[in-house]
């Protein structure tokens, strides 16, 4: 868990989610800014320097797909396109940018875009006010990737909306519960040899019908 800034950042429940989102976030803005981080898994970087026009169309309807440009990845790697599921639409048809034009998270002078390192002092401000240790802005990111995981997503789907470099890159995201990893052990329970405690012990009839003598217990 992440602690001052140190270790992995924390993957976030759903009663976390509800709870930051109904208590710790106090701003349309915030919620929104998290929202878009958490559906669709984009780094802060490239959710802060969305334009208005890439996630709304000319009539100011929300577009289907929000449109992450390649300048702004990490690495500089492609453009990449992120459907806008209907939860996602809902929140941003109600978000109103100061400006139609421009950034969708815009700065203090409204030419440039929210400074990443304000979006950490905010969420560290929303998860204050609801006792939430361990979280970052990447908690948002490591969540969606983990729940499309978890959901069966195969990870190459996973990856083009990522947008990482490889599956290497991405498997350093995904956590794996305690739980998991005891239900993949429990798994091998299958694979007992005969003649341990899971094994059925052959009747008497099949033992004579192999030839075998039975072992007899004292006095009988």
């Amino acid at each position: 868990m992440k602690i001052d800034r140190y270790g992995q950042a924390k993957i976030l429940t759903q009663e976390e989610i509800q709870k930051l989102f109904s208590q710790g976030l106090t701003s349309s803005r915030d919620r929104t800014l998290f929202a878009v981080m958490l559906y669709t898994a984009c780094r802060v970087s490239e959710t802060v320097t969305l334009k208005t026009k890439d996630v709304y169309d000319r009539a100011g309807n929300v577009r289907t797909e929000i449109i992450v440009r390649k300048p702004h990845t990490k690495g500089k790697l492609a453009t990449r396109t992120i459907p806008a599921i209907e939860e996602l639409r809902v929140i941003l048809s109600s978000y109103k940018p100061a400006r139609r034009t421009g950034y969708l998270f815009p700065g203090k002078n409204q030419r440039d875009y929210l400074h990443p390192d304000s979006v950490g002092w905010l969420l560290r401000r929303a998860c204050d006010r609801i006792g939430l240790e361990g979280v970052s802005t990447h908690s948002f990111r490591r969540t969606a990737l983990t729940q499309m995981s978890r959901a069966g997503i195969p990870l190459r789907t996973i990856q083009e909306i990522s947008g990482h470099r490889s599956l290497d890159e991405l498997y350093k995201y995904l956590e794996v519960l305690p739980e998991e990893i005891r239900g993949a052990t429990a798994s091998l329970s299958m694979l007992a040899p005969l003649g341990t405690a899971n094994s059925v012990k052959p009747s008497l009839d099949e033992v004579s019908r192999e030839g075998l003598s039975p072992v007899r217990k004292e006095g009988e």
